[in-house]
């Protein structure tokens, strides 16, 4: 794989259906060269709790200045147009960046390879395959960890290092097609929506959201937004 998209993301948890994507970080590769960077930071619709703020790096203020996530996502979709992926443990990226894409109408079907499972492969000698365990073996410095655009740059650099030490493992190095099926998304239930209903109300909040054609994931994210910003009702 001689040109790809590495990238990252960080999140406020571990499920593309009920999380969501605050950091958008890749780096275009063509013959081992930078040729094109991306990063954003998204403003988060539910509430981001304090061991992701604190693992990330990523302040509230940071957060509180982020780009919406259609805005993110659509430019992350334009940057990676034509391009196979690259990532560490890439399925997880790729599920949430599948899923936001999904919601946005726009298709996000990609070859890839993963750094995770070539270095099962072929590194078999090291304690463990964690990206910083990669980096350390081949001697790099990642400056920010569990940021977005610097882990991608080190699953970039890695990659390049696995191709020298393993010429002859092309098999291990050329992209694949990705699986991940987005969940069929659920219409919004009786419960949502009288509870949403009922906040929009208590915080006098109009807006031209229709409650009724909403989805379980949306009403819930709208819950979050509301409590997050407005805070719960007062019995």
């Amino acid at each position: 794989m001689r040109k790809y998209v590495a990238f990252d993301l960080e999140t406020t948890g571990l499920s593309p259906e009920s999380d969501q994507i605050i950091e958008i970080g890749a780096v275009k590769i063509q013959d081992g060269k930078i040729t094109g960077k991306y990063n954003c930071i998204l403003y988060p619709e539910i509430p981001v709790s304090d061991f992701i703020v604190e693992l990330t790096g990523i302040s509230r203020e940071m957060l509180a200045k982020g780009i919406p996530l259609q805005q993110g996502v659509e430019g992350f979709l334009r940057f990676s147009e034509g391009f196979p992926v690259l990532g560490h443990n890439l399925n997880f990226d790729y599920s949430f960046m599948k899923t936001a894409a999904k919601a946005m109408q726009r298709p996000f079907e990609k070859e890839g390879v993963d750094t995770l499972a070539a270095a099962r492969k072929l590194l078999r000698g090291l304690k463990n395959k964690k990206l910083e365990t990669l980096c350390a073996h081949y001697d790099y410095v990642n400056q920010a960890a569990h940021r977005a655009y610097d882990d991608a740059l080190a699953t970039a650099v890695v990659f390049e290092q696995m191709k020298k030490e393993f010429p002859g493992e092309e098999e291990a190095f050329q992209p694949k097609p990705l699986q991940y099926r987005v969940r069929k998304e659920r219409p919004i239930t009786e419960k949502q929506k009288r509870y949403l209903k009922d906040l929009k109300k208590y915080h006098t909040i109009k807006d031209a959201i229709n409650i009724d054609q909403m989805t379980q994931r949306e009403a819930s994210k709208e819950i979050d937004r509301i409590i997050l910003r407005y805070g719960v009702m007062k019995r």
